[in-house]
């Protein structure tokens, strides 16, 4: 997500320090920091300002860059620019509890070496240790994974403002986000989803004045599993469950994929229990759905069996 010349640069600028004067410090080029001041602007981590033919750089107000300055602050002796590469910053991203290498792994859809190399610079180093076969932050550095959560939700608030004025982040992990917003997005990597996207299935329900995005360079398009996942993290009501029922028994959803879906999005439970209401007939205590001849009724009006 950032590259070590930008790391430096944050950790190494003082308010109102010229291109110049950064160059010296950190012995880079003058168009070298240039280019990497002109990267963090678009990111929204610095900005400038005009100082007669001088640029001047100033740390934004960002919470992850104040995170990050001051880690560098309180640890003068640890190179973060060079600890933080890489996959670094997403391996941290999902340290936020006490994990296996699987588990992030997983989580993180990289390889588990990537992953062991990862974590073996941060234990070399001392800031994360073992306990069972699981990682976890040593003292304090557990705010390195408070500065990759930060640095990745200001990373996906730019990218929603940039293509809606009004958007407000639902769901979100390294990589990914599901948001809702109140105009139309047309622009590669965001899929529509939400009660709209119920209509490829031949399901349609009245819609509101909401639209609903999910944002992966991965996706190809909202599967079945992702739309169930997503309505779920929209609203978890019982109305909301009910379509949910109904788009699970008018459409054949492969079962492993569907709770594969619910770990990412930390849905197990209500997944689990929607899938046990089907194959039950409704044998499920839960007052958030509905009873079973009330659902019948309803997949009969959409001429669903159920």
């Amino acid at each position: 997500m950032l590259r070590r010349i930008e790391l430096e640069v944050l950790a190494a600028v003082d308010r109102g320090d010229t291109i110049s004067e950064l160059a010296t410090k950190l012995d880079h080029s003058e168009s070298y920091l240039s280019r990497a001041v002109t990267d963090l602007v678009e990111k929204g981590l610095v900005y400038t300002e005009r100082d007669g033919r001088r640029k001047r750089v100033v740390p934004s107000d960002a919470r992850a860059v104040e995170l990050y300055r001051d880690l560098v602050r309180q640890h003068s002796h640890i190179e973060f620019p060079e600890l933080l590469t890489g996959k670094a910053l997403e391996v941290l991203y999902y340290l936020d509890q006490p994990r296996t290498v699987s588990e992030i792994a997983d989580r993180s859809d990289n390889y588990r070496n990537t992953v062991n190399r990862v974590l073996k610079r941060f234990r070399d180093r001392g800031l994360v240790g073992t306990d069972d076969g699981q990682y976890e932050f040593n003292a304090d550095f557990d705010r390195l994974h408070e500065f990759a959560r930060e640095l990745a939700h200001h990373s996906h608030r730019q990218r929603l403002e940039s293509v809606a004025s009004k958007g407000t982040i639902l769901w979100e992990n390294y990589d990914e986000f599901l948001a809702q917003t109140e105009t139309e997005i047309d622009v590669e990597g965001f899929h529509e989803t939400g009660l709209s996207r119920f209509a490829v299935f031949d399901l349609q329900f009245l819609l509101t004045g909401h639209r609903y995005y999910v944002y992966s360079e991965d996706l190809d398009a909202v599967s079945p599993a992702d739309l169930c996942c997503h309505t779920l993290l929209i609203d978890d009501g019982s109305r909301y469950r009910s379509y949910c029922l109904l788009l699970l028994s008018h459409v054949d959803v492969d079962e492993d994929d569907l709770r594969e879906q619910a770990e990412k999005y930390d849905l197990e439970d209500e997944i689990d229990v929607l899938l046990r209401y089907l194959q039950t007939h409704g044998e499920v205590d839960d007052d958030r759905l509905p009873e079973w001849d009330e659902f019948q009724e309803l997949a009969a009006d959409y001429k669903i069996e159920s």
